[in-house]
């Protein structure tokens, strides 16, 4: 039996800048961070030959061709593993639609699990090349690379996604008292509405292609992920807020059903009650909303938003890992 252990992550500046239509002309950059929820992955050999592989739903088959989950049939015939084992799955956060890189990561530590059994280590930069590999052009997943790189890599970073696709991961430097302060002032809250991230973020990239106005508003987010990264390795955490909620205003303006109504609301009643900064994680359109404040606004923020539920989150400096092996 193997077991993974693979974080999810929360991104603060550049998101959507990863998507291939924009970096393969522009190049893309994102500060994000993996955080204290994982994804586990456990696979056993199996008394025959068969495959049995149980998410949401249980599948039990005979061959690699018959599975229904796309992901680990494409996982299976990449590594060539015909058969003879069980995959199991567990999350610690709902596993779709919430805007943590939860598929991401499921595949990272799917690959991470899958070579463990061929007994073949695999480095932090192959899996996040694996990782894209497979969702992005084996199952056409109009997805970007930031998720599958911030499951691999962990910690906090800038990435950095260049013309030629190659991916650089550079950790963000400042002391363990800023990042202490930068966690005490984050807030989660769960919106309870989930949401499809690839639908949203192919409508995005179909939007910005040809469209100069759109970007240019993701090449300032690009921007604005590198000015973050200054102002942290300056230990200065005084623009945080205001980077958060520029990047914020301009993704809303990408592409329509970025935002609703009703989370507009709910940021306009955080800000009124002292947040400085905040977004919606992910794509989107639904589930987390993270919010920037002093904390000693957090009971008034917590107050104002009382009916949506708070999610405690902190920082994770190790990427995917195997953390049983027998």
């Amino acid at each position: 039996m193997i077991i993974s252990r693979t974080p999810l992550r929360m991104s603060f500046a550049g998101g959507g800048s990863d998507l291939p239509s924009f970096y393969r002309e522009h190049g893309g950059a994102v500060v994000s961070t993996a955080i204290d929820k994982y994804v586990y992955v456990n696979i056993n050999r199996k008394f025959d030959d068969g495959i049995r592989i149980a998410y949401s739903k249980t599948e039990e088959v005979a061959s690699v061709g018959e599975i229904d989950h796309r992901i680990v049939r494409a996982a299976l015939q990449y590594l060539q593993i015909d058969g003879g084992i069980e995959i199991t799955t567990i999350a610690d956060i709902p596993s779709k639609g919430t805007g943590l890189g939860s598929s991401s990561s499921f595949t990272v530590g799917l690959l991470h699990v899958l070579n463990a059994y061929l007994g073949k280590y695999v480095s932090r930069e192959q899996l996040g090349q694996d990782s894209c590999r497979i969702e992005i052009d084996i199952c056409g997943e109009p997805i970007g690379k930031q998720d599958q790189y911030a499951a691999a890599f962990g910690g906090f970073n800038l990435i950095e996604f260049k013309p030629d696709d190659s991916v650089i991961v550079s950790p963000i430097i400042c002391d363990r008292s800023t990042v202490a302060e930068l966690e005490a002032g984050i807030l989660i809250f769960y919106t309870g509405i989930t949401r499809s991230a690839s639908g949203l973020l192919k409508k995005q990239s179909e939007d910005m292609a040809g469209d100069a106005d759109k970007q240019r508003t993701m090449k300032r987010m690009v921007q604005l992920a590198y000015d973050l990264r200054e102002e942290l390795h300056r230990n200065n955490l005084s623009a945080f807020g205001e980077i958060l909620h520029e990047n914020w205003m301009l993704k809303r303006g990408l592409t329509a059903g970025v935002s609703t109504s009703e989370i507009d609301e709910w940021y306009r009643m955080a800000r009124a009650a002292g947040a400085t900064g905040g977004k919606i994680l992910g794509a989107g359109a639904g589930g987390f909303l993270m919010i920037y404040a002093p904390p000693a606004t957090h009971s008034m923020i917590k107050s104002a938003l009382s009916f949506l539920k708070v999610v405690q989150m902190r920082f994770d400096p190790l990427g995917s890992r195997i953390i049983f092996y027998h």
